[in-house]
């Protein structure tokens, strides 16, 4: 006889899930093949394609399960929400100090510059990039996203439907095309990773970023594809409010990156 399960608790208690497991064997199998990779041995690319491509896939799997529990299922109730808010929260402080760490480096070397490369900054020898070409054009995208998310985000809550969606799909667009700027500059730069500590803090700190803007526009790019399916509604888009909190912070550590990589470390 089948019986009805009741809990008398506002918590969810989630089901055993493969995907926290194979994320993290796909990780280790990507973050090996990546040292082969570097350090030229053989399949060694294909090792950190294969890792990368499983980590996709399961990622992809467990987007999916979370999404049927808190559309379909009703098993992210209110107290499960401030939870998820929380964890977003600790998550982004996590990244902050990542970037802090970056930015440590950058100032050490630039504050005070060591004989070994030439007692100035930049460095004997690098020809710095125009902060007023590329990168700010690319403030100037990244801003402008933020905002459209946030019209977007307060169509969706006040049920604008057709406002929410094209306010997030312009957020796409604009990061899709951030994305392929900084490419180009990465290809155009006059320096390399390994010239001297000017391109490791350079690429580190850039590169970094871009890496949090690929991610955040997947996370984007997730929430628009539910908000066309009907599964966002005007008071339940836990999900859709998280990646927008994740690019704001991208879009402010980007005006960090900005005054004083571009600017600052390039005068």
């Amino acid at each position: 006889m089948n019986r009805a399960k009741f809990q008398f608790f506002p918590y969810h208690l989630v089901t055993p899930s493969p995907w926290p497991l194979l994320i993290s064997f796909s990780l280790l199998n990507a973050a090996v093949g990546a040292v082969m990779y570097f350090h030229g041995y053989a399949n060694g690319g294909n090792v950190l394609i294969i890792g990368l491509l499983s980590t996709v896939f399961a990622m992809v799997l467990w987007f999916r399960d979370v999404i049927v529990e808190g559309t379909f299922l009703g098993d992210h109730t209110s107290e499960v929400k401030k939870g998820l808010s929380m964890g977003m929260l600790l998550f982004i402080v996590s990244e902050a100090f990542a970037f802090l760490s970056v930015f440590w480096a950058f100032f050490h070397s630039s504050l005070s510059p060591a004989i070994e490369i030439g007692g100035q900054w930049p460095p004997v020898g690098i020809t710095p990039l125009d902060p007023f070409a590329i990168p700010l054009l690319n403030t100037i995208l990244l801003v402008s996203s933020g905002a459209f998310v946030t019209y977007g985000h307060h169509a969706l809550i006040k049920g604008d439907r057709k406002g929410a969606i094209v306010g997030t799909f312009l957020t796409i667009v604009f990061a899709v095309i951030f994305t392929g700027l900084q490419y180009f500059e990465y290809v155009e730069a006059p320096f390399t990773f390994s010239d001297s500590v000017f391109g490791s803090a350079f690429f580190a700190s850039t590169g970094l970023h871009g890496i949090h803007v690929i991610i955040g526009t997947i996370f984007i790019l997730v929430g628009f594809v539910r908000l066309l399916n009907y599964h966002l509604t005007s008071d339940h888009h836990q999900g859709f409010e998280a990646a927008i909190l994740y690019w704001h912070f991208v879009d402010i550590v980007w005006l960090f990156l900005f005054v004083a990589i571009y600017y600052w470390g390039g005068l």
